[in-house]
Formats: structure tokens, sequence, C-alpha cells
């Protein structure tokens, strides 16, 4: 119990507490009022806008309902239209901030939880197996807790992509993403691996690495394209289970074998595949570390690694958005100079443009980023 903060607040004139629960690492909000059915949209909005949060005791529905109003006036355009940032840089910080804030201001909706997960409230879903996918089994000697209303919808939408499983066409099956492992929903980024020309180097050794494979679907792809052994690595244990739960339900558990490693597994590949985090930012979550990786870290460790686990004539395969150059965030010239810095040279790339509908939502404050942006395979080599 010791590892989980604590919530305090006063009820009925008494001082209670419970656990604190926050996959997104948010702390437990310092003030708290008891709210029900009775509060107005207004009111609640001006509460959570002030850092009070709100813990429901009423009808569970008619929660839902009251953070659909908070999120409609949280997304509300101010009356005055504000200065348009000087540059794309300033566009994605002003971007991250307003999200940070916005998910702060959503997340002061709190819900009860019984040690079973069971949520104590009138209309309240099953919400079981959702939580225990994200949280772990229950344990009654945990006793109750508390978490965010917000946080509980992300672990329903989870529970039904990793119940339904996301269509993957270049694997022809599905792959079922697990609570805070990135979904394969952009599906550019795994074309570019299932249609790239094999290196001829696997016709002597076939065997490949996927370094970071999160939810296992490029070792899969590779796996389906004929690779005879993958090894998988990845050091994040929720993604393991979800790489492994993926491999054996594709039936290719005699292919790939999940590792858990930082980056590299030992010895080399005549062919090594990486997709790291596309922008170099601080993550506001640690689910956001998929997407965005400060300095990048994970790409400047597997440029720099790659020519001690690349056997001759192999390729390492980089998967590289260039989101990062349109806002400003890292330039061509620095990329193509860490890749020239690790002795490595590049042998081509393909190139393929984003098919999600945000690169062609003009109301999206990115979005002469997002329009240019193409997502490109770095095929590279020993020098």
């Amino acid at each position: 119990m010791n590892e989980y903060p604590t919530l305090n607040w006063t009820e009925d004139g008494e001082a209670r507490s419970a656990r604190w629960r926050s996959e997104s690492g948010m702390p437990p909000p310092k003030r708290v009022v008891v709210a029900d059915d009775t509060i107005s949209a207004d009111s609640a909005y001006r509460l959570a806008c002030e850092g009070t949060a709100l813990l429901w005791r009423g009808d569970f529905q008619n929660a839902r309902q009251l953070l659909q109003a908070l999120a409609r006036r949280v997304d509300r355009k101010p009356r005055r239209a504000p200065k348009p940032p000087a540059s794309p840089t300033e566009a994605f910080h002003l971007h991250r901030l307003a999200q940070s804030q916005r998910a702060r201001t959503l997340g002061m909706l709190l819900l009860p939880f019984e040690a079973d997960h069971t949520v104590p409230l009138r209309r309240a879903p099953d919400v079981r197996e959702a939580c225990t996918e994200a949280y772990g089994p229950a344990q009654a000697s945990d006793g109750p807790y508390v978490a965010s209303m917000r946080e509980l919808l992300g672990l329903i939408g989870a529970h039904e992509w990793r119940r339904k499983g996301v269509p993957v066409p270049a694997l022809g099956d599905r792959i079922h993403p697990w609570y805070g492992v990135f979904s394969p929903v952009r599906g550019e980024y795994v074309d570019l691996i299932g249609q790239a020309p094999l290196p001829a180097a696997l016709s002597a050794n076939s065997l490949a690495f996927d370094i970071g494979t999160g939810t296992g679907v490029l070792a899969a792809v590779l796996a389906r394209r004929g690779v005879r052994r993958v090894i998988a690595t990845e050091q994040d244990g929720r993604a393991l289970g979800c790489a492994a739960d993926n491999i054996e339900r594709l039936g290719l558990s005699g292919q790939v074998e999940i590792v858990q490693a930082n980056l590299f597994p030992e010895g080399r590949a005549p062919l090594v595949v990486c997709n790291p985090p596309w922008v170099p930012a601080r993550p506001n979550s640690p689910i956001e570390h998929a997407v965005y990786d400060p300095d990048s870290r994970m790409l400047k460790g597997f440029l720099a690694g790659l020519p001690a686990h690349l056997a001759p004539g192999g390729e390492g395969w980089l998967v590289l958005s260039d989101l990062a150059e349109h806002l400003g965030l890292r330039t061509r010239e620095a990329l193509t100079g860490m890749i020239d810095a690790a002795g490595l040279k590049v042998l081509g790339r393909t190139d393929i443009k984003p098919r999600h509908p945000r690169a062609s939502d003009e109301s999206d404050p990115l979005h002469a980023a997002r329009a240019a942006e193409v997502t490109s395979l770095w095929r590279l080599a020993l020098r």
C-alpha cells in the first residue's frame, strides 16, 4: 500500500482518505469536495479550473455527462483570438501546454472504487476487467481507492481495443494493444516494413532484431514475410506482456522471441529494425513515452549501437517521421549527422504520407506541420 499516494478529503464532517491511482502520473489533488447530481456544470468547471477536485457520489451516467460538459467548456474558443504563434516550435509548445492544462482540468472529476475494482455508484458499469488489465488483479488487502473519471474512460476504451484488436493490413491480421502500449493505428509505418526489399544477407542467416517492439507488430510482420527468427526487445513490462500475447495469438511463437533489454539483444543480425519515438520532447505522462523522447535518446542510442549489432552485409531499418523537423525540434542535418557519426551510410530511403485524419484537419493547431509530414524508412549499412 505504501507505493500509492493518498487522497485526503472531508465528508460528513469527518476526515477521510483513500489510495490514489493515476496511470498518467498526476499527483492527488490537494483540495477535494464531495459532489453529486445537484452540482451545475458551470460550478464544477469553476472548481476544476481553480484546482479543486470533485469526488462524485451521484449517478455514474450523470458524471459521464458532466465530464462531457466540462470538456465543452475547456474546448470553447476564446472571444478574442489569441496572438498567432511566432513559429511552428512555439505553436507546438503552446499546443502541449494546452493539452496538459486540459488534462489537468478534466482530471478533477474523481470516482470512488472498491478494492475489487467495482464503482459503488448508481448505474455504474462493470469495469473490473478493464481496471484489472491496467492496474493488475484486485487485492482485498489494498482497500478502496480513487481515480479520475477521465482515466477510467481511457481504461474502458483501451479494454475494447484489446478485446477487438486493431486491423493491420500489412499483417493480414489484427494486433491487440494493451493499455499504455502504443497502438498501430497509424498503419503507414507498418506498411513501410511490409514492403521494403529484405536484405540479401538474410539468405545466409535468417535473423532480425526488432528494437523496442511495443505491441510486437513489426516483429510479426517480419516473421510473416519469411524471416525465420526474430528477436524483439522491449524494456517496459506492460509492452513485454502485450507483445508476447500478440505473438502467441498470431501463432508466431516459434519464430519470434520476446526479450527484455534496453535496446539491443546480444549478438549481430543481418536486419535490425527500430521505430523510435518521433518527437524529441518531454512526455507529459508515462503513457506518452512511445511518442515523445527527450533529446531523441532512443534514436541516438539505436544509431550509436547499430554498428556493434549489425552483421556484415546487413541493414538497419530506421522508421521515422519528419514531423519534428517541421516543428523545428530537430533538423534533417542533425539526423544525418547522427547517422554519419555512428559510422553508418544511407543505402536508400522510402517515404510515405500519413493517412490519419489530423493530416487534413485545418483546425488542428499543428496542421501545417502535419500536412507536410512524411514517414520514412531509412535503410542503413556499415560504412
